[in-house]
């Protein structure tokens, strides 16, 4: 059977299997409480064969690329089916999950006597650490394997770049994503990490990926309750029926001498997995296990602000109301308002090139920063405000102290709009240079007394987005993009280590903001009218007219 039908019948296999369950629903009786939270099943098995006799070798790269998918789903252990299109040294030196390049084409064709090339349309990479990245919407890489015969004339390949090449569909279904928490340096908050590991052993890949600690880029501006030294062993997390998982560190002494109530909440919340209900952490395998968890809340999250008329208002239970405490904007030629979570904070922008404080009812506003083509303000929750000018970012707290953080990676370049995520230890930054418009998301370095000194080298997000305006944070791991400078507008939600995807645009978008999820998502028009996402489509926000630049505070 040819590798395409081999795939045909294992699908058709698996619909009959759905079909089959489907019928055993019952359709009578009394309705029963069940339970909400739904274990996550295994994806659809695709069965491989190996290599087919006397096989040309388009149909060998064929038949391992289909294999290698295979062998992250049901009993395909180690990618045995994968290694048969292998010579024996090409099977010992390929790491299958070295690198995985998600597909959204690909092209296999025989380029010479020896070698076969697979043209790929490239959506994006995930490193061995579980990184995604994210490629250019013309991204394309060329793959070449290099083919051999053996001593009975069968073709097998003999050199190959490790990893795997998947197609978008089997990467969802064969990969998922997972936080792995650590902490903020002062440990009042958990701040969030994208990873991608295979949907199988998920728990122990997440433990493994919390123990080795966070990336690069984000290592200096969070701290973990993980001493250093620290292993999973056995090196497997076990997750029984009743969805408790079991994780044994070691070495038990360094486990015991821990922070065990911070170490607990980096390791339950990062746990928080479809198949996992609850978390058992021992120090040691035969060790009593751990309790105690140190509770972190969730930054918190306000009312929305925006202008209206000369006056700042906010949106609460769907109305517009004043701002306590902030008196008349007039004269100012108001914009992009800003605050902190408990309202102690009021900015804005005076024209394009001033940062105030908000005027009150017995004081007008303050200059803090004056510099030309301001971004717009975020306040972050130590009470700095941010802004830049060129390729300067700057922060300054409400009496006036500013600060100019160090970021080689912006020379050259200049931002167009800034967002510090909720936590306090990223900060995504949208600049235009010689090479267009980047998406970056950066760490913040601070001081022993939390001032902001300076940007990590970031992390590129949003690849694949050819143009930005505003960026916000849509939540803890993702960001709201408004894009079509100069014609129509674009929204996108932009993973910080994802795909990006678009959202339904608004023709006449001039602003967003967010809070938590999409459905928090609002946009401002040009013609004054404000809008939220309903999870489908943009709505009209009854009563709000008139207004400009939503923002939650942030």
């Amino acid at each position: 059977m040819s590798t395409p039908r081999r795939l045909r019948a294992a699908l058709a296999a698996a619909a009959v299997l759905v079909v089959a369950a489907c019928s055993a629903i019952p359709t009578q009786g009394a309705v029963q409480k069940g339970d909400a939270r739904v274990p996550e099943g295994d994806p659809v098995v695709v069965v491989a064969e190996g290599p087919a006799p006397n096989a040309d070798p388009v149909s060998i790269v064929e038949g391992f690329l289909l294999a290698g998918s295979a062998g992250l789903s049901g009993d395909f252990v180690d990618f045995v089916a994968a290694r048969e299109f292998l010579t024996p040294d090409a099977r010992s030196s390929w790491d299958p999950l070295g690198s995985v390049v998600v597909a959204s084409a690909t092209q296999v064709q025989r380029t010479s006597d020896t070698q076969v090339t697979v043209e790929v349309q490239v959506a994006g990479k995930v490193d061995a650490d579980g990184r995604y990245t994210e490629a250019s919407a013309d991204g394309r890489e060329s793959v070449t394997f290099d083919m051999v015969q053996d001593s009975r004339q069968q073709w097998r390949i003999g050199g190959t770049p490790k990893g795997l090449i998947l197609s978008q569909g089997a990467f969802a279904s064969r990969f998922r994503a997972a936080q792995l928490y650590f902490l903020s340096p002062d440990s009042q908050v958990l701040v969030p990490e994208t990873r991608w590991y295979p949907s199988r052993n998920l728990p122990t890949s997440v433990v493994k990926g919390l123990l080795s600690g966070p990336s690069p880029w984000l290592r200096d501006a969070v701290r973990t309750a993980v001493p250093d030294g620290v292993q999973l062993k056995p090196e497997a997390v076990t997750v029984d029926a009743d969805g408790v998982a079991e994780v044994d560190l070691d070495p038990a002494r360094t486990v015991q001498t821990a922070d065990r109530g911070l170490l607990l909440a980096q390791l339950q919340q990062s746990l928080q997995l479809p198949q996992v209900r609850s978390v058992v952490v021992r120090a040691g395998a035969t060790g009593v296990p751990l309790d105690g968890a140190t509770s972190v809340p969730t930054p918190a999250v306000g009312d929305p602000v925006m202008i209206q008329g000369d006056a700042l208002v906010s949106l609460v239970n769907g109305a517009l109301q004043p701002v306590a405490g902030v008196g008349s904007l007039a004269g100012l030629d108001a914009r992009s308002p800003a605050r902190s979570a408990d309202g102690s904070v009021q900015v804005l922008l005076s024209g394009t090139d001033r940062l105030v404080l908000a005027p009150t009812a017995t004081a007008p506003a303050r200059v803090l920063i004056s510099g030309a083509g301001l971004a717009a303000p975020s306040v972050d929750r130590r009470g700095w405000i941010w802004t830049a000018t060129g390729g300067s970012v700057l922060a300054v707290t409400p009496a006036g102290s500013q600060v100019t953080l160090t970021a080689p990676w912006l020379v050259g370049r200049s931002v167009k709009a800034l967002a510090v995520a909720r936590d306090g230890t990223r900060v995504a930054v949208v600049s235009d240079g010689p090479d267009g418009v980047a998406i970056d998301v950066a760490g913040v370095v601070r001081d022993a007394s939390g001032a902001p000194q300076q940007l990590s080298t970031p992390v590129r997000a949003g690849a694949s987005v050819a143009d930005a305006r505003q960026v916000v944070w849509a939540d803890a791991v993702t960001l709201g993009v408004l894009g079509g400078a100069g014609g129509p507008s674009t929204l996108r939600l932009v993973p910080v280590g994802g795909q990006s995807e678009p959202l339904p645009d608004v023709a006449d978008a001039a602003s967003i903001a967010s809070g938590v999820g999409e459905r928090s998502m609002l946009v401002a028009t040009h013609a004054g009218e404000l809008l939220r996402y309903d999870g489908r489509t943009w709505v009209p926000v009854q009563g709000a007219t008139g207004v400009r630049d939503p923002a939650y505070p942030g």
